[in-house]
């Protein structure tokens, strides 16, 4: 297998409905695959298991931020893991993309490829949903001193030295700032590259094409 040393990180709040087919996609190209259900209430964390990800699980429901904490953590007491990638649950990201971060991050000596939506055409975001995210990305950018094009993008390749600079404390959407400064601060290589995200009829259904990037909004203005 080309990513054996690769553990994909999968955070889960209630998306039993399309979780089995995400860790489906993932199982098998990458060495573990490790869902992280937040408190879900649907059996979101029977349904990934029995896709084959390893489920940790939250009692209660904590925050995206604090999910993907607990995954990193894991990942780290792996000793044949090299790589971490950060997935979402809700079929908006694409395996081809995550392997092809993959691949550049080996090629170039890499510790963290930042997944970019905006780096092409190919993402339909909608109008208003890229007016606040643009705007995230400028505070972002102002409050982290990178330079990145898509601040709040969940598709990440993390190496391992990395990852063991990130301890995220904030629980809920700020977390996407939190983890670009953390990683900022490790001093080590990284690059955009651009990924296509899929707005999907599902996503779309429970609001998250925009109140996700209010909410991140609000919480970088407010925290």
């Amino acid at each position: 297998m080309a990513n054996e040393d690769v553990a994909v990180l999968v955070p889960v709040y209630n998306e039993a409905r399309v979780v089995a087919d995400v860790v489906a996609e993932l199982v098998g190209r990458f060495g573990h695959v490790v869902c992280v259900d937040d408190g879900s209430t649907d059996g979101s964390d029977a349904a990934a298991r029995a896709a084959g990800a390893t489920v940790l699980r939250h009692a209660t429901n904590l925050g995206q931020g604090a999910a993907l904490q607990t995954a990193i953590e894991h990942a780290l007491t792996l000793p044949d893991v090299s790589y971490l990638v950060t997935f979402d649950a809700d079929g908006q990201h694409q395996v081809s993309d995550a392997e092809e971060m993959l691949e550049l991050a080996r090629r170039e000596d890499l510790a963290i490829v930042f997944g970019s939506r905006f780096l092409d055409e190919r993402t339909q975001a909608g109008l208003l949903k890229k007016l606040v995210l643009k705007t995230a990305v400028w505070v972002t950018n102002q409050s982290t001193g990178m330079r990145l094009t898509d601040a709040h993008n969940g598709l990440r390749v993390i190496r391992r030295d990395a990852a063991a600079g990130v301890h995220l404390t904030q629980n809920r959407m700020a977390h996407a700032s939190e983890i670009v400064l953390q990683l900022g601060r490790t001093g080590l290589p990284w690059r955009e590259h651009p990924v296509h995200l899929l707005y999907t009829d599902y996503s779309k259904s429970k609001g998250q094409s925009l109140l996700n990037a209010v909410n991140i909004l609000f919480e970088l203005t407010f925290r």
